[in-house]
C-alpha cells in the first residue's frame, strides 16, 4: 500500500507523453501523489502523419477501474478521455464512491478537432456531469455541450449555471477569447464567480497545459484543499513549470501586468530571440527594470525565465517529434547546432541527444 495519497486517472494513452495518462502520472507524482491509472484508449501515429485513437473494450476499461478502486480506494478520480457510450454508463457505477470527481472530457483536441463523438458527449452530460465535484471545460467545449455561444462574461456565468443545474458541484470554464488580447477563465462554485484573465493567449492554450492543470487541481483536492485553494495552488505549480502567467497582486499590480505581457511576448518570440534586451525593448522598459519586475513578481531573473521557456520547448520537441537536433536547433532560433547543444548541456547537464535517449 503506497504511503502517498492515491489518485485515479481514467483517460487515454499518448505515446509522446505530452497529454493523457503519461502526463497525468508525471504531474501527480511531481506534486507528491500516488498516480493510479485506467487507460481508455491508445493513440497511434500513422504513416501519413495523422493520429488515430483506438478505444479499448468496455470490459477492459471497467476491469482496470474496478481493480484499482477495490485495492487502493483513491481519494480523487480524474476522468479524461472516454469516447464510448457503454463505458461512460458503466463508469458511473464504478466511481460513485469517490470522494471527489474531476471531470475533464476534452471534447476537442488542442488544434480544434472534435475527438469525442456526439453520442458520447450526450452520455457524459447525462451520466458523468451529475457526479462531478469539479467540471473543467474549455469554452468551445461548453459551447458544444450547451449549443450556445460564449461571447461575454455573462455568457460564461450562464453556461456555468447550466452545468450546475445538471448536477455538477462546481465548474471551471477555461480559454474564452471574448476579450481582445486576453484569455478569460471562470470558476463557479456555491453561487460565487471567480474570474481570471491572462495576456498569455498562447501559453495557456499550448498542447498539454489544460491536462496538467486539471491533474494538479485533482492532486490538491486529494490533499484536502477546497476548490478555490486547489485551483490557486495548481496555478502556482503550473506557473513554476513556465506556463507563464501570474494573478495580479494589488501591491505589485503594474509589475504583474508587465510580467504577464513579457510572458505573452516570449510565447510569440522565443524562437526568434533569447536576449533579455530584445524583450525589454518590446516592453519599452530598461533591462534593469525588467529584472526588478521579474524578481519582485516571481523571484527569477528574466534571463532564467527565457532559458526555462526555451528548455521546455526543446524538451517537448525532443520527446514528441522525430526532428533531428539540427532541425530542433533551427526551430528554437539558435545560430547553430553547437550553440543549442551547449545551451542544453548547461541547463540540463546532458546533451540533447542524451536526453532523447533516456
Amino acid at each position: 500500500m503506497p504511503t502517498l495519497v492515491p489518485i485515479l486517472t481514467i483517460t487515454g494513452s499518448d505515446g509522446a507523453g505530452v497529454v493523457g495518462v503519461q502526463a497525468d502520472i508525471r504531474t501527480m507524482s511531481a506534486l507528491g501523489a500516488y498516480a493510479l491509472t485506467a487507460i481508455t484508449s491508445v493513440t497511434v501515429q500513422n504513416d501519413d502523419g495523422s493520429t488515430s485513437i483506438n478505444d479499448l473494450p468496455t470490459d477492459m476499461i471497467i476491469g482496470q477501474v474496478r481493480a484499482v478502486v477495490k485495492e487502493w480506494h483513491p481519494k480523487v478520480t480524474k476522468i479524461g478521455l472516454v469516447r464510448d457510450v457503454a463505458t461512460i454508463k458503466m463508469l458511473k457505477k464504478e466511481i460513485v464512491a469517490s470522494q471527489s470527481i474531476v471531470l475533464v472530457p476534452g471534447i476537442f483536441s488542442s488544434d480544434g478537432m472534435q475527438i469525442i463523438p456526439d453520442e458520447a458527449v450526450a452520455a457524459i452530460k447525462r451520466h458523468l456531469i451529475p457526479m462531478a465535484t469539479l467540471l473543467i471545460l474549455r469554452s468551445n467545449e461548453a459551447e458544444k455541450m450547451l449549443a450556445m455561444k460564449i461571447k461575454t462574461d455573462d455568457d460564461m456565468i450562464k453556461a456555468a449555471r447550466t452545468f450546475i443545474n445538471m448536477g455538477a458541484e462546481s465548474v471551471l470554464l477555461r480559454a474564452s477569447k471574448h476579450s481582445d488580447g486576453l484569455l478569460t477563465a471562470l470558476l463557479y462554485e456555491n453561487d460565487r464567480t471567480h474570474f481570471f484573465t491572462s495576456h498569455n493567449t498562447e501559453g495557456w492554450q499550448k498542447h498539454g497545459v489544460g491536462g496538467a492543470l486539471s491533474s494538479a487541481i485533482a492532486t490538491r483536492l486529494a490533499f484536502g484543499d477546497d476548490i478555490t485553494t486547489a485551483l490557486e495552488k495548481a496555478h502556482d505549480y503550473m506557473h513554476k513549470q513556465v506556463v507563464y502567467a501570474v494573478k495580479e497582486k494589488i501591491q505589485h499590480s503594474r509589475k504583474t501586468v508587465i510580467y504577464n505581457k513579457l510572458m505573452s511576448i516570449l510565447a510569440e518570440n522565443y524562437n526568434k530571440s533569447h536576449d533579455v534586451e530584445f524583450y525589454a525593448d518590446k516592453l519599452c522598459i530598461s533591462t534593469r527594470y525588467l529584472s526588478k519586475v521579474t524578481n519582485d513578481v516571481v523571484g527569477v531573473s528574466p534571463k532564467q525565465i527565457i532559458s526555462d521557456y526555451v528548455m521546455k520547448e526543446a524538451k517537448i520537441l525532443l520527446e514528441s517529434t522525430n526532428f533531428n537536433i539540427q532541425e530542433i536547433s533551427n526551430r528554437l532560433g539558435f545560430s547553430s547546432q553547437s550553440s543549442f547543444s551547449s545551451f542544453f548541456l548547461k541547463n540540463e547537464k546532458c546533451t540533447p541527444l542524451e536526453f532523447r535517449m533516456r
